[in-house]
């Protein structure tokens, strides 16, 4: 059995069926209905080095906030789940990444402790079809439900999409290494606590 998890969240505002592999090779499909929020879940999976699926339907008519919120729930709980006790991962990850005029830092904890500090100086706007205030409401929204200490921190840049992308490139790669098995811990959990 690999590190998979599988989570179908239906409300009257969203239907989302998420599969996700930890250990997958950065395969992305699906569709959120927001096409620029899809290439930035590709970015994520892709620089994870996770397989990601994510088919939503959301009341994208009224605006696109329920359908993203709603994504960083099951995709949160997708990776709770695939973690399960967290035993042997790295726990810890970090990833300082340049796109043209932007440097995002991520850095992040698989504690069980959710907790966003949020420093992004995005403009409020749209970048495609993507109001700029949803990553963040995407980001609190993972956090909560996969107990992440997230800290993510814009060092440079002007250009919202440079910044966003930038932003998802370091989220997957901090994610990758935190989950990567480290043999030497030989299964056990990576806290003096005995628990995350």
């Amino acid at each position: 059995m690999g590190r998979q998890g599988t989570i179908k969240r239906i409300t009257q505002e969203t239907q989302i069926h998420i599969k996700l592999d930890l250990d997958g090779t950065g395969t992305w499909e699906g569709s959120s209905g927001i096409a620029f929020f899809d290439h930035l879940l590709a970015q994520l999976a892709r620089h994870g080095l996770m397989d990601l699926q994510i088919w939503a339907e959301g009341d994208l008519e009224v605006d696109n906030h329920h359908t993203v919120e709603d994504i960083g729930i099951c995709l949160g709980q997708a990776l709770s789940q695939a973690l399960n006790d967290k035993a042997g991962i790295n726990r810890y990850g970090n990833a300082l990444i340049p796109m043209d005029d932007a440097l995002v830092q991520v850095v992040l904890d698989f504690s069980g402790r959710p907790y966003l500090a949020y420093g992004l100086n995005l403009t409020p706007s749209r970048i495609g079809n993507l109001e700029t205030e949803l990553i963040e409401e995407f980001l609190r929204a993972l956090v909560n439900n996969s107990g992440l200490n997230l800290h993510v921190k814009q060092l440079a840049g002007h250009n919202n999409h440079h910044v966003a992308e930038a932003l998802f490139k370091a989220l997957g790669r901090s994610i990758r290494h935190a989950v990567t098995l480290d043999p030497r811990l030989k299964g056990e959990i990576p806290s003096t606590k005995g628990t995350l």
